[in-house]
């Protein structure tokens, strides 16, 4: 077991085609903290977006870092390079804490350092994420996984999160929220993934459901139920609940309740109504039955939620 000054070595693993996203921002969180030595550790020049990348060293070095850190990377349907899996895998067996940041959960994957444990990665990739690595629990409804030794974060923010919660680890609060102060970042997001998801609805204008879903999502204010919905689409209960299924992965119910959610978001987002005139607006009739289903869906209270989305 490595101490904490131990981990005040911090290197990226840098290969061709990862995000710059989230290589600026373990840049920015641990390349400018005097308490770290960083590092961005790759084999050669790496291609990142339009530049090129010089590392300061090679990926040898990881296994001599106390955190290594693999940023998320754009092709999420390749394999990833095997040296840099073998590193990865050599540095969490020679002691080191292991976070990914956006898709390079998948890289943690592929070394076999997520199996049997929980993990997150982008939103969009989450189904991707679980079908090719089924030992993997794949949580796609939080900012971060912590599950001490190896640590997964979701897109693209939340990298930022992570990263603040690691130095949270290593230095206590004070020290996370000097470096939020200075990033002018929150120091800590309540609530997570689902704060950003958009509602499922279908890619294709041919599906059965093309006419009713649009005639749903102008009258969320009004009661529905699956009867007045297969009414309206002149099919039965049972067709419709298949081909709701079939068009968005959910039950009618379920995508009605998403669809009046991602409503009230729009007008927590836009508006200074009311709770209570929301909650009216979208159907779900009181502030208390809005406040219950939203914190359930979303993560976070709609007040909460206007405060982060209204800046």
């Amino acid at each position: 077991m490595r101490t904490l000054s131990d981990m005040h070595a911090v290197a990226l693993a840098a290969t061709d085609g990862m995000l710059s996203f989230e290589l600026t921002i373990a840049s920015e969180v641990f390349g400018e903290d005097p308490r770290y030595d960083f590092a961005v550790c790759g084999s050669g020049p790496v291609r990142v977006g339009r530049f090129l990348l010089d590392p300061d060293d090679g990926l040898d070095r990881l296994a001599r870092a106390g955190t290594v850190l693999v940023p998320g990377w754009a092709d999420v349907d390749a394999d990833p390079p095997p040296d840099l899996i073998e590193a990865v895998r050599a540095a969490h067996a020679a002691g080191a804490r292991v976070a990914s940041l956006c898709t390079g959960a998948f890289v943690l994957a592929a070394a076999g350092l997520l199996d049997g444990l929980r993990a997150t990665t982008h939103w969009a990739h989450t189904g991707v994420l679980a079908a090719r690595f089924p030992r993997v629990t794949v949580d796609p409804d939080v900012l971060y996984v912590d599950n001490g030794s190896v640590l997964t974060s979701a897109g693209k923010a939340a990298a930022m999160d992570l990263c603040l919660h690691l130095v949270r680890a290593d230095h206590g609060p004070a020290a996370a929220n000097a470096v939020a102060r200075r990033l002018v970042v929150p120091p800590h997001r309540a609530g997570g993934q689902a704060q950003y998801v958009s509602a499922p609805v279908p890619a294709r204008d041919d599906h059965p459901l093309a006419e009713l879903l649009p005639w749903i999502t102008a009258r969320l204010d009004q009661p529905l139920t699956v009867e007045d919905l297969a009414r309206q689409a002149k099919v039965s209960t049972r067709h419709l609940t298949r081909h709701f299924h079939a068009a968005t992965g959910t039950t009618p119910l379920q995508w009605l309740l998403v669809q009046r959610i991602r409503r009230a978001q729009e007008l927590l987002e836009r508006t200074d109504s009311g709770i209570d005139t929301i909650a009216a607006a979208v159907g779900m009739g009181t502030a208390t039955t809005l406040r219950r289903h939203f914190n359930r869906t979303v993560g976070v209270p709609p007040d909460t939620y206007r405060r982060t989305f209204r800046g």
